[in-house]
């Protein structure tokens, strides 16, 4: 009799736990997002902290919230080490291999209410794509102090650092983040105006119309897959140019929310074919990140 009731209070244990994990998850997902920029390894990193929970006294714990986060950080931690031992190097500009993140795609008018959380704190693509740049402890350092302020007496044992050290990682990486255009103007009214004129001129084949909405040293990076190379662009005479180019076989240009920012999917032939992600500030398109790659852009699912 003692067997089972002591059966029964394992299970209901057991199930405090995981509705407990269950609130955290949300925050932990956002965590991994930000520091893998790839939502499908995003999902893996959370499991494994559930799972490391599973093995740990819980009881023992007195902030889970806090626990978890500096654990899926760990696990973040190896999982960026482990593609820089397979030499799956951080982007690196002006020569290397360009790689955009997952994006999370939502409706013209509003994010999905499951994306609200993971994409807090204007989490945009140009915001992932300078973090590509960063080796992983800047990496790390930067997402769990600066972006959710876990203190770096926290974040140190989890970088093997003193907190002096890991402050100066901290620091490093925010100099990268501030030196790039990385933050949308919040008004994204103003964003779907300016992307809505982008289109047109590209469109009508308009040079100088676009120039006029690009600003004069504005970035394109585009992303085409292990078969099309990545590559970057600078300045808006030859972003303008390209865009012309690319307009002649877009057939239709489908308005979304791209990681909560402005932007759109061109289809030909039914097919997705680019996703475009617009950073615009002042008025004016200071970034372009652009996904070509047709495996990644099948995966989403998207549909005209």
């Amino acid at each position: 009799m003692n067997g089972d009731v002591n059966e029964r209070d394992d299970d209901r244990a057991d199930d405090l736990l995981a509705e407990r994990f269950e609130q955290h998850r949300p925050h932990l997902r956002a965590v991994a997002y930000r520091m893998l920029g790839s939502l499908g390894e995003a999902e893996d990193a959370v499991q494994e902290a559930w799972f490391k929970l599973g093995r740990a006294d819980a009881d023992e714990v007195r902030n889970l919230g806090g626990w978890l986060t500096t654990v899926v950080g760990r696990v973040c931690l190896d999982m960026l080490r482990s593609r820089a031992s397979r030499r799956e190097d951080p982007l690196e500009w002006p020569d290397g291999q360009v790689r955009i993140p997952d994006p999370v795609i939502s409706r013209a008018d509003t994010v999905d209410p499951e994306h609200e959380v993971l994409l807090a704190d204007s989490v945009g693509i140009a915001l992932l794509v300078v973090l590509e740049t960063l080796t992983p402890a800047e990496r790390l350092a930067f997402v769990l102090h600066d972006l959710f302020a876990v203190p770096f007496e926290e974040v140190a044992p989890v970088l093997g650092r003193t907190p002096a050290a890991t402050r100066q990682l901290a620091s490093r990486a925010r100099r990268r983040v501030q030196a790039t255009p990385t933050a949308p103007d919040p008004d994204l009214a103003l964003q779907r105006e300016v992307v809505s004129a982008f289109l047109s001129a590209a469109r009508g084949g308009d040079f100088d119309a676009l120039v006029s909405v690009l600003d004069p040293d504005v970035v394109a990076r585009a992303d085409g897959g292990a078969l099309r190379p990545g590559r970057l662009m600078r300045g808006a005479d030859t972003v303008a140019s390209q865009a012309i180019t690319f307009a002649a076989f877009a057939q239709t240009a489908v308005p979304v929310l791209v990681n909560g920012a402005a932007g759109f999917v061109a289809f030909a032939d039914g097919r997705p074919v680019t996703l475009m992600a617009f950073t615009v500030q002042g008025g004016r398109i200071v970034a372009i990140d652009i996904l070509n790659d047709p495996d990644r852009l099948a995966a989403l699912n998207l549909q005209a």
